[in-house]
C-alpha cells in the first residue's frame, strides 16, 4: 500500500495516488500527502487507478480532504475507479460531494 502526491507545475493542482488496498492502515499516510503541501492548491485529483479496494474508514477520509479542501466550495475529482471502487462510491452517494470518473 503506497499513497503518493504530486503538485502541477503552477502548483495549483495536487494529484494523490493510492495503490493498493485504501482502508485505516493508510489514515496517517492520506493526510500527510495533501497537508505537508507547503501552498493549498485550488483543485485535488485523487488518482486509483491502481487501487484494489476501499472501505468505510476510506470513505470519511476523503470527507476530511473535502472539509481541509474548502467543503461545499472544494473541488476534487475521484479518477480511474475500477467497477468495484465504483459502486462503492455510487452506494454512498459520494457522486454528490465529488466529481467521479
Amino acid at each position: 500500500m503506497a499513497i503518493s502526491s504530486s503538485s502541477s507545475a503552477d502548483a495549483s493542482e495536487l494529484t494523490i495516488n493510492i495503490e493498493g488496498r485504501f482502508d485505516f492502515s493508510s489514515h496517517q499516510e492520506f493526510r500527510r500527502s495533501y497537508e505537508v503541501v507547503s501552498n493549498k492548491p485550488a483543485s485535488y485529483i485523487i488518482d486509483m487507478k491502481a487501487t484494489s479496494y476501499l472501505d468505510s474508514s476510506a470513505l470519511g477520509m476523503l470527507l476530511l480532504l473535502r472539509d481541509y479542501a474548502g467543503g461545499d466550495n472544494s473541488n476534487i475529482s475521484i479518477a480511474n475507479c475500477n467497477d468495484d471502487v465504483k459502486k462503492i462510491l455510487s452506494i454512498s452517494n459520494f457522486e454528490q460531494l465529488f466529481k467521479i470518473s
